[in-house]
């Protein structure tokens, strides 16, 4: 589909770019603002394994089932500062159907507008632009400031996938599944744009 291929999505602050090896030095510096690769819960690379893990997500592109971005802050000239990641993952081209995730951004940005515009932008595009008839999230049980953050998305919980899969510590866990229907788009969309003109 022509419309899963990469894509630089535009919001007021926040520019959603295709993931490219040159964004490396710029995500490690979001990386190292709090030290993010610290928080057991989450899979932030580390600065030393961001070259690895871009190498990773663009070989998930060349395979079809992920569609990476680069989060960049807004500017007019297109140099605003890289704050983070995110990703169109688990592609079904089919359905078609996608799961954002992948998800991290530079404590500095956190709870700044930011990570909702972007979400904002990939569900947009997805329901809009690709007809998706569904998008999912999916995050650790024990991550609860992402569940918390997907729920004011206005996603709603399918489950819970016990013992899902092994976390970077090798731990087994369980992981929360959320998705939102093309049919609650329009409220959901409504509900981003009225929480983003607060900020």
């Amino acid at each position: 589909m022509s419309a899963l291929t990469p894509v630089t999505l535009h919001g007021t602050r926040v520019v959603l770019e295709p993931l490219a090896p040159e964004h490396h030095d710029g995500l490690v510096a979001a990386a190292r603002d709090g030290e993010l690769w610290r928080l057991w819960y989450t899979s932030v690379p580390t600065p030393e394994g961001m070259a690895r893990e871009i190498d990773r997500r663009l070989a998930l592109q060349g395979s079809g089932t992920m569609l990476p971005f680069t989060t960049r802050l807004a500017s007019d000239d297109g140099s605003g500062r890289i704050i983070g990641m995110t990703t169109y993952m688990n592609i079904d081209r089919d359905t078609p159907r996608v799961e954002i995730g992948s998800t991290w951004n530079a404590a500095s940005a956190q709870r700044t507008g930011t990570n909702t515009e972007s979400k904002y932008l990939l569900l947009r595009h997805a329901f809009e632009v690709i007809g998706c008839p569904a998008v999912e999230f999916r995050t650790h049980w024990l991550n609860h400031q992402s569940r918390e953050a997907i729920t004011r998305l206005g996603a709603k919980q399918d489950g819970v996938l016990r013992s899902h899969t092994r976390s970077g510590n090798g731990e087994l866990r369980d992981t929360v599944v959320y998705s939102i229907l093309s049919h609650e788009w329009p409220m959901v969309r409504d509900h981003l744009l009225f929480r983003m003109s607060a900020h």
